[in-house]
């Protein structure tokens, strides 16, 4: 059965770098990494029962998906270890294409988010987590 919600967000993708969409409400951003959905949850926005489609989703991202109530997740690139979260805590996805691992931006080692929640599975302290390594980096 195809998830109208994501499909719409799969073509809302385009040129994001992250779309949501539910009842056909379309939420897209241009910011790179987990910053959107760390943005979008300290909105305060309800997520729940929105369809993403991103361009690379890894064990943080999945966390953060699962914390906002997501039910439904397109990657074009999705980690071993995300998958493994969203099958844990039944988020169905598709994806592009699978990775053993995401890599940093540099290509020359592992996501720094990836590696800060490496040995997490709560989703609450996968958030608190993420934030803390998006204010060390200077990110947010």
């Amino acid at each position: 059965m195809i998830n109208v919600d994501l499909e719409l967000a799969k073509s809302a993708l385009g040129g994001h770098t992250i779309a949501l969409c539910k009842n056909g409400e379309t939420i897209t951003s241009d910011s790179r990494g987990v910053k959107p959905m760390v943005e979008l949850i300290d909105s305060g926005r309800s997520l729940d029962g929105y369809s993403v489609a991103d361009k690379v989703v890894g064990k943080a991202a999945a966390l953060l998906f699962v914390y906002a109530g997501i039910e439904n997740v397109y990657a074009e690139v999705l980690s071993v270890l995300g998958a493994k979260v969203l099958e844990k805590h039944g988020i169905s996805y598709e994806c592009g294409t699978v990775t053993e691992r995401i890599v940093n931006r540099k290509g020359d080692g592992y996501c720094p988010m990836e590696i800060a929640t490496a040995d997490i599975d709560d989703p609450t302290e996968a958030l608190a987590t993420v934030k803390a390594k998006l204010k060390e980096m200077n990110i947010m």
